[in-house]
């Protein structure tokens, strides 16, 4: 998590925006969280890919619907549970190419010999539904853009 948070300041900083963290460490910390990111008055949230994030999807886009905080996260998974936005790595994709992989070495090639591949495919996924309980107008860019919406 530590190179995503590095990227994220580094992004921050050269549009001019400010970055705090609320650390999870587990899933009893989730609520306080929140509180704290209202205390800061932040204006939206960023859930960082994890575990953990992941594993209690529907518990977060619950409490930022709470919070009123816009979130945009990493998996569509997300978005799916109630999130707001996500834009990341297609899974589904990411697996196939997986598969492709196995049989290159149960044909016989060297793990070791196999290149390191980044993810090729990017979704933008927007529920439009949350958007609305939110207040937030999603711009018609964003929305031609997206891979999916959620209505």
């Amino acid at each position: 998590m530590r190179p995503q948070l590095r990227e994220l300041e580094r992004v921050a900083q050269s549009l001019s925006m400010q970055t705090r963290m609320a650390e999870v460490k587990n899933p009893t910390d989730l609520g306080g969280a929140f509180d704290t990111a209202k205390n800061w008055r932040a204006d939206a949230l960023i859930v960082l890919s994890n575990p953990l994030s992941l594993a209690y999807r529907t518990q977060i886009a619950a409490l930022a619907a709470k919070a009123r905080l816009p979130t945009i996260y990493l998996y569509r998974a997300h978005v799916g549970a109630g999130g707001l936005i996500s834009y990341g790595p297609d899974l589904p994709d990411m697996f196939r190419r997986c598969g492709v992989y196995v049989g290159r070495i149960l044909g016989g090639t060297k793990p070791a010999d196999l290149p390191i591949e980044r993810p090729a495919r990017f979704e933008l996924v927007v529920n439009l539904n949350t958007a609305k309980a939110l207040g937030i107008t999603i711009s018609e860019t964003i929305l031609v853009r997206a891979d999916e919406v959620i209505e």
